[in-house]
Parts: structure tokens; sequence; C-alpha cells
């Protein structure tokens, strides 16, 4: 068996092993050392955004059995994508393609602020009214279905190494975990960390109720994006700790802490406002 093969038969064990672990990591280190006092039980935000969880990836294994290293794999047989157009160090592609691939993420969460119809589906990201650890993975079914797509459509203009696809998955995953995770970071410590990586302080401010701060800090993995096309923003003027999370339009339990509730929320005949708009 080559390496490609051995990488597709294991990418599910690899990736799950790597989200429980850090999962628990950043479970124990809320508990230890927590950022903000929490408003909600829970016990009750948890079962239900980690239902979510397990909803969506029984859909999308369910539609996309053997995911984006598939693609990945079917691009490189077939020689697909840019990467494979020219002859590169194996190590600088990989490097080339993990960098052009969170650029895409940022981009495409610039896109579903900015677009009604995708905000519709974020907005169950955005309206938890807490910010820990489960909050990294609560979107809505469709919404993730859309993000394979075009995960999809980036690996077959890139043509990625099928490596490079799994280091970007496992990396996106572990960083969308530690960034909104509910845990301190000596200020000092942070304003180091954010020029290599987003930081938890970095992106809470975009799960602030404000919508001008929810404009902002769009990145997941990399901090670079949003300092370089000017939608960075340093700090909440009200201090993590008093700022408020979630959206102001809604602001009712059952619609925003309850899996029906979530799954129902983008059909809500109030839009509130995308929030891209409020500050361009």
């Amino acid at each position: 068996m080559n390496w490609n093969d051995w990488i597709l038969g294991n990418e599910l064990p690899v990736r799950l092993s790597f989200f429980l672990g850090i999962f628990a990591v950043m479970a124990i280190w809320e508990i230890l050392s927590p950022r903000r006092q929490l408003t909600v039980s829970k016990g009750l935000r948890w079962a239900n955004n980690l239902g979510l969880v397990v909803l969506n990836t029984l859909i999308l294994r369910f539609l996309f059995p053997t995911a984006a290293v598939g693609v990945a794999l079917l691009a490189q047989q077939q020689g697909w994508g840019l990467l494979n157009f020219y002859e590169l160090p194996f190590t600088l592609s990989v490097v080339i393609a993990v960098v052009a691939m969170d650029f895409v993420i940022w981009l495409q969460h610039v896109v579903v602020h900015a677009i009604p119809v995708l905000w519709r589906l974020h907005r169950v990201h955005h309206a938890d009214f807490d910010y820990d650890v489960t909050t990294g993975a609560r979107f809505h079914p469709i919404e993730i279905i859309l993000y394979m797509l075009m995960k999809f459509a980036t690996i077959m203009v890139l043509g990625p190494p099928v490596v490079a696809v799994v280091i970007f998955e496992v990396l996106l995953n572990a960083t969308a975990m530690f960034n909104h995770g509910n845990v301190y970071i000596p200020e000092k410590i942070d304003r180091v960390l954010r020029f290599f990586v987003v930081t938890p302080d970095m992106h809470r401010v975009h799960h602030s109720v404000h919508a001008p701060l929810t404009n902002s800090n769009f990145g997941f993995n990399l901090p670079w994006w949003d300092r370089l096309f000017g939608t960075y923003a340093a700090q909440p003027p009200e201090g993590h700790t008093e700022m408020e999370i979630g959206l102001d339009s809604f602001r009712d339990p059952k619609q925003v802490d309850r899996l029906p509730g979530m799954l129902m929320l983008p059909f809500a005949r109030h839009l509130g406002e995308y929030t891209i708009n409020r500050r361009w």
C-alpha cells in the first residue's frame, strides 16, 4: 500500500484522534482557567452543540464518503489543479497548499457574512449565547454541505498534495477549537501568539452582538488575512469579560440553544443584519 492509499484508509481515525485529543485539552483548560463566566448551563449547550456536530458528521459521511481527501487523490491522479502543472519541491507544495486553502476559508467566511441567504445559515454559528470549544463546531448542516462543496472546488483548482489536505483539515479543526475556547491567555502571550495563529481573544471579538465587530477577525487559523485586508479588530471596547456574545435579534433560548431551534433558525422570517454591510 502506498502513502496515498494509507492516508485514504486512515483519514477518519487520524482526524477523529486529533479532534478528541484537542477537544479534551481545551475542555479541561476551560475548567481550570476560564476567560468568561458562562451564561447558560454548559450541560445543555454542550448536549445540543455536540448533537449538531454528530448530525453533521453523519450527513457528510453519507453524502461524501471519501471527503476532501478523496477529491485530492482524484485531482492528483488526473493531473488537475495548478500545483500539478509545475514541478515544485514536495514540502513547498504542501506549504503553498495549506496557506492557499486557509485564505480560501477566510474568503468564504467573509462571503457568508455578505450574502443574505448564506448569512441565514451562518447565523446558527453566531447565535450561541456563550463562547467555548463547542461553538467552534456549531454550524447548520446545509452550511456544512456548502462548505464541503466549496472545499472540493478549491482542491480541484489548486491540486494540492493529498497529505496537505489532511494537514489542513487537522489544523482547521484544531485551531477552530482553540480559538473558540473559553480560556484565559495572558495578554503579553496573546499579543505575540496572534501574529502566528488566531487566538481566542482575537476571534471572540467576531462573536460580539455589535454588528461592526461581527464583521472583523474572520480568520480561523492564520491571522494574517484580516490584517492584510483591513478586517482586523484588536479588542472589544467593553473588554472581553463584559462583551455580549451572540445575535441581538435572536435571544430566545429555545431558538438558540436547542437543536430543533438551531436547525430551524435559517428559516426564521426575521433576517437580522448581515453584518458586513454595517461596516463597509
